[in-house]
């Protein structure tokens, strides 16, 4: 008898204070302006952080000598409401392709200048045996939710 692996992910959220459609671009294009630092696997710095803006587009990050380390791919992108992106990023923070991690944004406008990014980082059982320390992890206040704020302040020119 083999047991159902349950859904293992890590949800939070932030009220930004910009109009939707910016706050989805902020996300999006503009991510190296505020992707912390400290967030990447590719061997070199300084590095940019990258997502190519389509369905089937990457997201990486390219050091200033041109290496490129992957870190998944966009799954779905609709302008301005909502992007998944596949993590492919191991428990040993290397590039796995097909891991298939998802990160999920969502960006509900709750007024002209107000938007709610919801974001949901699921599939964590794939970690396997990992999967519930991985979850500590990401649920940790130096993972999403820091990145989020960081997102968060660069929305709102802060």
């Amino acid at each position: 008898m083999s047991a159902v692996a349950k859904d293992i992910l890590v949800r939070k959220s932030v009220i930004v204070n910009a109009p939707q459609a910016h706050v989805f671009e902020t996300f999006t294009k503009n991510i190296d302006t505020w992707w912390p630092r400290s967030h990447h696997i590719g061997g070199k710095e300084p590095f940019t952080a990258i997502l190519e803006p389509r369905a089937g587009g990457r997201w990486l990050e390219r050091a200033d000598d041109g290496s490129e380390c992957q870190w998944g791919q966009v799954l779905a992108w609709e302008p301005p409401k909502r992007v998944v992106l596949a993590w492919d990023i191991n428990t040993d923070w290397q590039y796995q392709r097909g891991l298939g991690t998802e990160v999920e944004v969502q960006f509900l406008a709750e007024g002209p200048e107000k938007t709610r990014v919801i974001l949901e980082h699921r599939k964590l059982e794939r970690y396997g045996e990992k999967a519930e320390a991985m979850r500590t992890m990401f649920e940790s206040e130096g993972a999403w939710a820091s990145t989020l704020a960081a997102m968060a302040a660069a929305a709102e020119g802060r």
